[in-house]
């Protein structure tokens, strides 16, 4: 087996950019990262949410409030020729 092809695995430390720092192990020394659990949105509140009903409601007004399987089956039967 070879010997010496592992990394070392040492302690560092993870630095946020909110300035927040978490003593860990990795075989990367001094970490540093955009986000943590301190100032992520999800994890502080601060999270927006996307109201998508009001965007539905939305789009039923710009498309007539017409399912558009009903516009398809009224499209589909003045294509078809009269049978007598």
């Amino acid at each position: 087996m070879k010997t010496d092809i592992h990394p070392q695995y040492v302690e560092t430390t993870i630095v946020c950019a909110c300035g927040a720092a978490y003593p860990t192990r990795s075989t990367v020394p001094n970490l540093r990262v955009a986000v943590c659990a301190k100032c992520h949105p999800f994890f502080t509140g601060r999270q927006r949410l996307v109201d998508t009903a009001g965007r539905v409601k939305s789009s039923r007004g710009n498309m007539g409030g017409v399912p558009r399987a009903a516009k398809c089956a009224r499209a589909h039967a003045r294509m078809r020729p009269a049978t007598a």
